[in-house]
């Protein structure tokens, strides 16, 4: 028995020659969770700063605001980025529209660096939703610069941390990050 949908690989021809398979649409929008890895063309280095980490963050809030989400947890590779989208609304919650919108948002700022063509995506299984499988991918997520041996720990890297709107206050080393993080999620679907 199929465990449900994976990654873009799966299941789905790619549209365009050149491009990723993906899954039909309807695995990105309403209330899926999906792990996106944004590449740079080349993997190239030289864009990661302080300045676009806080034009990051403010493209990001934008996102999640426009397309009913919530971002759990990211980080910012010197050659990559990882997130978790999590969709708040079964109606307008859509993430590939979504993550097309913060590439193009972003790409003038990225300059002279290019995102590769397209982003990759893990669209989340069932048994990967449950609160403690997915805090693993979360916590996978933030120890990248610790196994890229950036940094000691997670907690001494600059470019890491979530994206809840309305809620800036959260903070990912915080004992209590994941009751107040499933609280506001709670709280987020039931208003939407």
């Amino acid at each position: 028995m199929s465990q449900g949908p994976q990654s873009s690989g799966e299941h789905q021809r790619a549209d365009r020659k050149g491009y990723l398979p993906r899954l039909s649409p309807e695995h990105y929008r309403g209330y899926a969770i999906v792990h996106w890895t944004l590449t740079i063309e080349h993997r190239a280095t030289s864009w990661l700063t302080e300045r676009l980490h806080h034009i990051w963050r403010e493209a990001l809030l934008h996102t999640c605001v426009r397309y009913d989400l919530v971002c759990p947890a990211y980080v910012l590779m010197p050659d990559h980025i990882h997130l978790l989208l999590i969709g708040l609304n079964p109606k307008s919650s859509d993430q590939r529209v979504a993550i097309e919108f913060l590439r193009k948002t972003l790409r003038p700022v990225l300059a002279p660096a290019k995102w590769q063509k397209q982003a990759h995506d893990h669209v989340l299984r069932e048994d990967e939703r449950a609160h403690g499988a997915f805090q693993t991918i979360a916590h996978y997520i933030w120890a990248n610069p610790v196994r890229a041996k950036l940094c000691p720990t997670a907690a001494d890297y600059a470019y890491a941390g979530c994206c809840v709107p309305g809620y800036p206050e959260l903070n990912i080393h915080a004992d209590d990050y994941w009751m107040r993080f499933w609280r506001l999620h709670r709280h987020l679907i039931a208003k939407s």
